[in-house]
């Protein structure tokens, strides 16, 4: 059976929550962030349900926090209804963002389809060990050429993504121009290729930033090379 966590501390919805899921999911229930933390770092969970405003440690960090390790669905609760909370929460890795308050038949048919959506996903074909790179709202995938950032598909040229998958592969560390040249077309350098590693690098920060040329995700590491961190 699945497991669905619940993170309100608002009794009163969680226990709604918990009677509208229990009937098809293992319900894991708790009122405070902390308690919540303990639980995902020592229990399996399918899917969770985060209240943005906690007592002690609020639903954006318990997110990251999630988003550090694990895939699982997340779904967030709250009162709030700016329009900025809702793009932090997903830009942060959430997967809906519900405002209270709810029908809790709508929020069943939500967790359903997240479910429905994740297991889909991974019940295809998995890629070998290996031939996924996931962090920093970086997805990449080697077996099928895909690659998304912050949820975002990028379309990415042959060259683009050997250039990034080199990069994530040594994060932390610097990649001179030479290396990454030689290293992803295969020919020796010289020293106009070093335009060329620049025109690509150029191009895979645009459309990580949507046009705009501004992604800090890779850096210049002034007369040495490029790193990710």
């Amino acid at each position: 059976m699945e497991q669905i966590l619940i993170v309100d501390d608002e009794r009163e919805i969680a226990d709604v929550v918990e009677l509208y899921l229990q009937n098809e999911y293992k319900v894991l229930k708790f009122y405070t962030g902390k308690e919540a933390l303990e639980c995902i770092d020592s229990t399996r969970i399918d899917l969770a349900i985060l209240d943005v405003m906690l007592p002690d440690i609020d639903g954006f960090t318990i997110l990251k926090k999630i988003r550090e390790k694990y895939t699982f669905p997340v779904l967030m609760l709250t009162a709030k209804t700016e329009y900025l909370d809702k793009i932090t929460g997903l830009t942060m890795g959430a997967d809906d963002y519900i405002p209270k308050p709810f029908n809790p038949l709508e929020l069943v048919a939500r967790v359903k389809a997240q479910l429905r959506r994740y297991t889909q996903y991974n019940d295809s074909q998995r890629p070998a060990e290996g031939e996924v790179i996931d962090f920093g709202g970086l997805v990449l995938n080697k077996q099928s050429h895909e690659c998304s950032f912050n949820e975002r598909p990028l379309t990415l040229t042959p060259i683009e993504f050997d250039i990034l998958w080199l990069l994530c592969e040594n994060r932390g560390k610097v990649i001179s121009s030479a290396q990454l040249f030689e290293t992803v077309w295969h020919e020796p350098y010289y020293k106009n290729s070093n335009n060329t590693v620049m025109v690509h690098i150029r191009h895979l920060r645009e459309k990580m930033n949507g046009g705009t040329g501004k992604s800090d995700f890779i850096k210049t590491v002034w007369g040495v090379g490029y790193k990710v961190d």
